[in-house]
């Protein structure tokens, strides 16, 4: 068991900085239904790396809009108000994954563009198969491995042991985790949004993305994301020492009604949107 307990890393999450205000106020703006396009045309403005961002994805061939937007008020009206605040919650959410994680062997930019690469397919089979809030399986997707970024900061000595174990006894790396160090990067993750104070429906996405079978709020969100993320490693985006040591839960694959062949199917279609560097 690692010297370095729950209470002890709960405790450095309290370190973690909050959610810029802008992004804060986005969100509230997003999700208030009084809010107009004018009031989240007039804050994004004010952010001129984030009005880049979502100008470029209103114009990339993941939304195929015949012609070109613009202006964040059209972007806004062509995209909607909860991928405002996904991609808001992305420039934010770069700034934690975009280096290197040793722990996970994980090189500069991988874990973000895995993690781009998860949501990107979470959204696809959300509206695939009609989730009634695509963007919301986008962020959960996004975020699904934050709390990475914490056990690589400060127990990047122990993952050795963490291998050595995957090795010898063939158990998978969430296993590992848990035996290692008592606790694994999904529930280090969920204590991190619930700093954020993100929504319940998130923290249980990101809590149980590896064991949907525990979802005790959202299975259907939860089961997107874990189908996403075995995809995203199966497709060999940023796959590092874990990677390989996941498969499809039953639990998962039952809930969204998926079989085999409906899978290879998404596998097929999701290849060609993760070539376009816009869709990012």
């Amino acid at each position: 068991m690692s010297l370095l307990t729950l209470e002890y890393i709960t405790h450095k999450i309290e370190d973690v900085k909050a959610i810029p205000e802008i992004i804060t106020r986005i969100i509230g703006l997003t999700d208030n239904p009084d809010s107009t396009v004018t009031d989240v045309e007039k804050l994004v403005l004010r952010d001129q790396a984030l009005t880049s961002k979502i100008l470029r994805l209103a114009n990339s061939a993941y939304y195929g809009y015949a012609r070109r937007i613009s202006t964040i008020s059209e972007a806004t009206v062509l995209l909607g108000f909860q991928a405002i605040k996904g991609i808001a919650l992305a420039s934010m959410a770069k700034d934690y994954m975009s280096g290197e994680f040793k722990g996970y062997s994980l090189e500069e930019k991988q874990l973000w563009n895995q993690s781009q690469t998860c949501a990107i397919i979470s959204r696809y089979i959300a509206r695939e198969l009609k989730y009634p809030n695509p963007e919301e399986a986008y962020i959960a997707g996004l975020l699904r491995d934050i709390g990475k970024t914490i056990l690589n900061e400060h127990m990047e000595s122990e993952f050795k042991e963490v291998l050595s174990k995957v090795s010898s006894e063939g158990v998978t790396f969430l296993d590992a985790e848990n035996e290692i160090f008592g606790y694994d990067h999904a529930e280090i993750g969920g204590i991190v949004a619930e700093k954020w104070n993100l929504p319940a429906v998130l923290i249980d996405a990101i809590k149980y993305h590896h064991t949907p079978d525990l979802s005790n709020i959202n299975p259907v969100l939860v089961s997107i994301v874990h189908i996403a993320d075995a995809m995203t490693m199966m497709m060999g985006v940023g796959i590092g020492l874990d990677g390989l040591s996941y498969n499809f839960s039953e639990t998962a694959l039952n809930t969204l009604g998926l079989d085999e062949m409906e899978v290879q199917n998404i596998i097929s279609a999701v290849s060609d949107l993760i070539k376009d560097t816009d869709s990012f």
